[in-house]
């Protein structure tokens, strides 16, 4: 059974940064997608960011290109989301998802089949 924690939410100034991470446990995690959502109060849950379990495939939503960052060490089963440039419109709570499909990566909800509990994210303006 896979388990993922998040880690790293807190509350931040509009143009600071903070860095998420999501430690997974679990036959073969290091092995599968990782992605990383958000939800917003009064919201739907939004897809972030998606990186291969190897790492060579990344594919961010298009609010968060230039500003977030994914990365993974798989030597110690954990995911990072490394956020820059904070927005007020960022503040959710932030969700790391699994996948068991290999060597393919994916933005839909759907396609993750563990989840943790998130991690609460603030930006004052």
């Amino acid at each position: 059974q896979v388990q993922l924690v998040e880690s790293g939410g807190g509350l931040v100034q509009a143009g600071g940064s903070l860095r998420l991470s999501c430690a997974a446990s679990g036959p073969s995690v290091s092995t599968y997608t990782m992605g990383w959502f958000r939800q917003a109060p009064g919201k739907e849950r939004e897809f972030v960011a998606t990186i291969s379990g190897s790492g060579d495939s990344i594919y961010y939503t298009g609010s968060v290109k230039g500003r977030f960052t994914i990365s993974r060490d798989n030597a110690k089963n954990t995911g990072y989301l490394q956020m820059n440039s904070l927005k007020p419109e960022d503040t959710a709570v932030y969700y790391c998802a699994s996948s068991r499909t290999l060597r393919t990566i994916g933005s839909s909800s759907q396609f993750y089949d563990y989840w943790g509990q998130g991690t609460q994210v603030t930006v004052s303006s």
